[in-house]
């Protein structure tokens, strides 16, 4: 017989060896047992294909014998001795699963086994490293039926960890993790063994073998791993993520084409699987990722399985373990005495430099758990009380580390807070430090805004982090083996200490007022000296007169008793200072350049409460920041002044004049007849819109009421912005400085609008947002910035509910600035012949700018119309209103470049009715003579819109009459406009519908009404017949009605 013959021939042996096995024959007669062993051995060596079935054909039989037939028959088998005791060498898995599977069955301690097993028979025996090591071969070969996983690897693993350990291994687990400095808890003897077995395990076949060979044995070790999982007790996690493994991982998922790629994708799906709502296990996997990959699991495997587990705690225990796990991995001491021993103890910023191959590696993970901790709480819903819990162990976990050092050892036990605190033996970096810091203060920001407006039923030390945060701080510092991070200079350790004494008086105040308001503003304080006092120990040198001049602004607030000296303090006189608010916003000015995310929230909680309270000058001093730029004064207009401006536009339109200059040209569109909406005609323009200064009458720049000190405390930024620029190519860098310094100046101002909508002081601040915005040199340095401004005005002032109100805005200058808007909407887009060579994006984007300064021009004439209307003045004093808006209409008609839309216009009379009653025989007039007839065309749209509010449409005689002697007062007109456009009418079939359906609605008035003699009356018998070829039966139908 040759190979496939071969081949059948032992398959049906095998085959027929198993149905006799099966069906229990065997069993009956005793003396057939022993030679049927032999021959399916026999059969099961000679060839490796049959071992397998032989196997578990022997074990079916097994499983139908007693014990004394196994004893006595199977084992006495003279070949499964030979197969035994030549199996180690042979490396072969078969005979292993054979030798356990007996041994299960029949619980006795046998040398038959050879050195498969241990004698006497133990799992603690088995699962020695020095057995482990003998049966390596056996277990390696078991790859050979891949990709199914050999049998012999669920009995080992049902012997190494049994169902009734793994549950009482995580019942004690989690209530245990969380008892502070709590003694080790005594295991049991079973509990013990099964641990250094599981240590061993996965030491001497997984990590010493498996991992270390090729790649189908690495992909049979996440195999294994796999059926170790179901049941693992969370403990035993260090073991089976441990280093080596953990590193196999990141290494196959840093590289997609890898062979095993898919292999640890699936682990790592199934492991995030096994963690589900366990939190003990969650933490056990976090950690054990995380610290064997150096904190950059995520990061090199490009998979976010940590941060994933890290979003996924919902409740108080398993926060809680999971931060002192984090706690225990910043300060372990395995990690830290992998450390240089000659690094310095000290952490000022000079440890900082020198290579970059000195840097400690482990920073990468204490950096990981410092950004970790805060981050816990993004997604974490608890009751108030729980979560503050979790915050304050947060808190003072980052205080400890980023604030404070041990000048006597690693440990220091405070008796007062009854804690004891522990740091890493080798120094803190202070890059680590200050990111501690920075997360305390997003810790405290986030607190406050949670917290929202303080609820006085709660009190003030339940859920007051910052109050905690100050009384752990003070607490810390009174221990003599403890001290500051980093040695402070006189001025910031007396700024801190200001601040820390102000604080502490605002607090006690705090929980002693009644008003909630006042509470509020005091609350708000204390935030913001905290968030101060820890910019002091993160930006050293920086911020110590702020400080002091924070804490001058605190007494004269606040001015109780003892927030006084009885000394007396520079500053506090009333009569010789400036007003509190000025000084409070010149600090603000100063600490918003260099400040946090958090510091600035705080300024603007603070700036919330107090700026009900801002003055002119306040709002001036905000106002010049944004309208500063780095452009020197040579590069303005030859011979301008900047105060020299009283006649010029507020918002720096320039007039048109005939002579724009050469190499540029108005697009011409009254030759089209068109309007300028479409956009393919206009993508090559560029806006020419030239910004200039404010006029005095509403924005004073001068800095004459200013003293010298506030001068320099306001322009010191700006002057180091100037410096900057001088030193660096193209003054990029300071441009950036710049613009982050006004965005952050516009939200102290987007909050004053929100609390002060009806103030007249808004108007003054739409003024200068307004100029900002149209500046060109606004679009060129930041879209961000023109951006914000453009939120802004639209939210905050023109379309906000509330508006300015009382007699303090005067008309005249509401005149003024209806009237520079009206130009600004009718300002056309110019194109210059250099700009053909421009993009297509850049083309866009001016295009898409001047729609919305158009957009800007034409809410805000809206927005003042909305206030001239609240004010009720008498039609007399309404006069210059109207005279503007016929200045405006006369030049719609008569000049071809003016771009106010209809729609525009139409939108004016539909919302203020009374200006286009007014307007109404200008504008009939205008329209009959029109020399452009698309103007005439267009206009047909705002005399409907005014007819129609002029008619009244009620039923009432006295509405109607009314009505009647109206529209006869202007019958004369009307009639001149129909005979012009009967007379006139336009070539365009669409400009002749529109004409027609204007005529039809004139028409209808008129007759009902009864006016249709009187109408005709004043139609010349050329008109007439005009009216009749041109109108057809419009006309005629329309003269039947007469009477």
């Amino acid at each position: 017989m040759k190979g496939q013959d071969i081949r059948d021939c032992l398959l049906g042996r095998l085959f027929a060896y198993g149905a006799l096995a099966l069906s229990g024959r065997l069993a009956e007669d005793n003396l057939l047992i022993k030679e049927f062993t032999d021959v399916l051995i026999s059969l099961a060596a000679k060839k490796r294909y049959l071992q397998e079935p032989a196997v578990a054909i022997i074990l079916e039989l097994v499983g139908k014998l007693p014990t004394e037939a196994v004893l006595n028959h199977i084992l006495e088998a003279p070949r499964l001795r030979e197969w035994f005791e030549g199996g180690i060498d042979a490396g072969n898995p078969d005979a292993l699963l054979l030798a356990l599977r007996i041994q299960e069955k029949i619980s006795i301690d046998s040398e038959m086994f050879g050195n498969f097993l241990p004698c006497p028979f133990s799992p603690s025996r088995l699962f020695m490293p020095g057995h482990l090591s003998s049966i390596i071969n056996c277990l390696k070969e078991s790859t050979f039926c891949q990709p199914r996983v050999h049998g012999v690897w669920p009995v080992l693993v049902n012997i190494l960890l049994p169902d009734i350990v793994v549950q009482a291994e995580d019942v004690v687990s989690a209530s245990n993790s969380l008892k502070k400095h709590k003694k080790s808890r005594k295991s049991s003897s079973s509990e013990e063994e099964i641990t250094r077995s599981i240590q061993s395990f996965c030491e001497v076949i997984i990590e010493g073998s498996l991992l270390l060979s090729s790649h189908d044995r690495k992909h049979l070790a996440f195999d294994i791993l796999l059926l170790l999982l179901p049941r693992l007790p969370a403990s035993f996690i260090p073991y089976v993520l441990s280093h080596k493994i953990v590193q196999c991982m990141v290494d196959i998922l840093s590289t997609k084409d890898s062979w095993l790629y898919k292999v640890a994708q699936h682990f790592l799906k199934e492991l995030s699987d096994w963690v589900g709502n366990d939190d003990v296990r969650r933490v056990a996997v976090i950690v054990a990722l995380q610290k064997h990959s150096n904190a950059r699991f995520d990061g090199i495997t490009k998979t976010k399985t940590v941060k994933a587990l890290v979003t996924e705690f919902k409740t108080e225990v398993g926060c809680m373990l999971f931060i002192q796990n984090l706690m225990s991995m910043f300060v372990d001491e395995g990690n830290a005495s992998e450390e240089p021993s000659d690094q310095s103890q000290t952490t000022d910023d000079n440890s900082e430099m020198g290579s970059v191959e000195d840097k400690d590696s482990n920073d990468f993970l204490k950096t990981w758990v410092v950004e970790s901790l805060p981050s816990i709480l993004k997604h974490l819903k608890l009751e108030p009380e729980a979560k503050f819990r979790v915050q304050k162990e947060i808190l003072k976990f980052l205080a400890v580390q980023g604030l404070f050092s041990a000048s006597l050892g690693s440990e220091v036990t405070s008796f007062e807070l009854q804690e004891k605190f522990k740091w890493p033996k080798a120094a803190t970096s202070s890059a680590i430090c200050r990111m501690c810091i920075e997360q305390i203060q997003s810790l405290l920001a986030n607190a406050q805004k949670i917290e929202g407006l303080h609820s006085l039923s709660s009190g003030l030390e339940q859920g007051d982090l910052g109050s905690y945060f100050m009384h752990f701080l003070s607490t810390l510092r009174n221990i003599p083996s403890v001290s500051l991070f980093r040695s402070l200079s006189d001025d910031d350790e007396k700024a801190f200490e200001k601040l820390q004494e102000m604080e502490i008086r605002l607090s006690r105040e705090e929980k002693n007022c009644v008003i909630s308001v006042e509470a509020n503003k005091l609350h708000a304080m204390r935030f913001l000296l905290i968030q101060l006092l820890l910019q002091v120990l993160l930006r050293p040198g920086e911020f110590s007169e702020a400080a002091s001049e924070l804490v001058i602004c605190c007494k004269k607030a606040f001015a109780a008793s003892d927030l006084l000296d009885s000394s007396g303090e520079e500053g506090l006189d009333d009569d010789a200072d400036p007003k509190l608010m000025d000084v409070l916003v010149d600090t603000f000015l100063s600490l918003l350049p260099h400040s946090s995310a958090p510091l600035r929230y705080a300024i603007e909680q603070v700036f919330k409460y107090f700026c009900n309270d801002v003055t002119n000058d306040g709002l001036l001093r905000m106002l010049r920041v944004i309208k500063k730029d780095l452009k020197p004064p040579r590069h303005r207009e030859e011979g301008r002044d900047d105060d020299d401006d009283d006649g010029e536009d507020f918002l720096g339109i320039e007039e048109e004049g005939e002579g724009e200059g050469e190499g540029e040209e108005e697009m011409d569109e009254a030759e089209t007849g068109e309007t300028g909406e479409d956009e393919e005609q206009t993508d090559d323009s560029e806006a020419v819109v030239e910004v200039e200064e404010a006029g005095k009458e509403l924005s004073d720049d001068s800095d004459g009421g200013m003293d010298d000190d506030a001068m320099f405390r306001m322009d010191a930024y700006l002057a180091q912005i100037f410096k900057d620029r001088k030193n660096q190519a193209e003054g990029e860098s300071a441009q950036s400085q710049l613009v982050l310094f006004k965005l952050r100046v516009l939200s102290l101002l987007e909050v004053y609008l929100h609390e002060n909508p009806a103030e007249p002081e808004v108007l003054m601040v739409y003024l200068n947002l307004a100029r900002a915005f149209v500046n060109p040199q606004t679009a060129e340095i930041s879209e961000q910035f023109g951006q914000r401004i453009w939120g802004i005005l639209q939210k905050k002032i023109l379309k906000a509910k509330d508006f300015p109100r009382g007699g303090a805005v005067q008309l005249p200058t509401l005149e003024s600035l209806l009237e520079k808007n009206l130009k600004l909407a009718s300002k056309p887009l110019k194109r210059k012949k250099s700009a053909g060579n421009l993009s297509k994006k850049k083309q866009s984007a001016m295009w898409k700018r001047h729609k919305m300064i158009v957009s800007l021009a034409q809410d805000s004439t809206f927005w003042i119309l909305k206030i001239i209307g609240a004010r009720n003045f008498s039609e007399c004093e309404l006069q210059g209103v109207i005279d503007i808006f016929k200045g405006e209409l006369a030049q719609y008609f008569e000049s071809k470049t003016s771009q106010i839309k209809s729609d525009f216009l139409t939108e004016i009379y539909r919302r203020k009715p009374w200006i286009g009653h007014h307007l109404f025989g200008f504008l009939l007039e205008k329209c009959s003579s029109a020399k452009l007839e698309f103007r005439r065309v267009e206009a047909l749209d705002l005399v409907i819109e005014i007819l129609k509010s002029m008619v009244s449409s009620g039923n009432d005689e006295s509405n109607r009459s009314a009505s009647k002697k109206t529209l006869k007062n202007h019958l004369q007109k009307l009639s001149h406009l129909v005979k012009e456009l009967a007379t006139n009418m336009p070539e365009k079939s669409s400009r002749r519908a529109e004409v027609r359906r204007f005529c039809g609605k004139v028409f209808r008035y008129v007759s009902a009404y009864d006016l249709t003699k009187s109408f005709v009356k004043y139609l010349t018998p050329e008109a007439e017949a005009a009216c009749e070829s041109q109108l057809g039966e419009l006309y005629l139908n329309f003269k039947k009605v007469e009477r």
